[in-house]
């Protein structure tokens, strides 16, 4: 049996880029980013208990430009995660296996969080009076 270098199992070289397999990958990238983001969130809760000195500290980042864009991408990442949770739900129910919900049920995922997203956003700053 002559033996051909090809991969052991399928990977991104050898697949063309479909919704499902990006949404798949996406998802674990924002479970990673939520981690992250709990760590931030966890350090000012911290800074808040410790005293004004590290609070202040803390909230100087998060209410900076680049610490806004980590929270509205925490925000996206939460959103995101959740949305697709629930598609995996209805999965393991036995649902939405065919071709055309997977595809239309994935953009839903994305349109979603995005939505949630924009309008969590605009929740927050509106009850600030911005």
């Amino acid at each position: 049996m002559a033996t051909q270098d090809r991969p052991l199992s399928p990977h991104l070289q050898v697949y063309r880029p479909q919704i499902t397999s990006m949404l798949s990958i996406l998802h674990r990238i924002t479970g990673v980013g939520l981690g992250a983001g709990t760590l931030l969130i966890a350090w000012w809760l911290i800074a808040a208990a410790t005293g004004p000195e590290a609070f202040d500290t803390a909230q100087a980042f998060i209410g900076s430009l680049i610490g806004r864009l980590i929270l509205l991408g925490f925000t996206w990442a939460l959103f995101y995660h959740l949305c697709n949770g629930i598609r995996h739900l209805v999965w393991d129910a036995g649902y939405g296996y065919d071709l055309d919900s997977v595809t239309r049920t994935g953009w839903l995922v994305v349109v979603a969080s995005l939505v949630l997203t924009a309008l969590a956003w605009i929740a927050g700053y509106g009850m600030r009076g911005l």
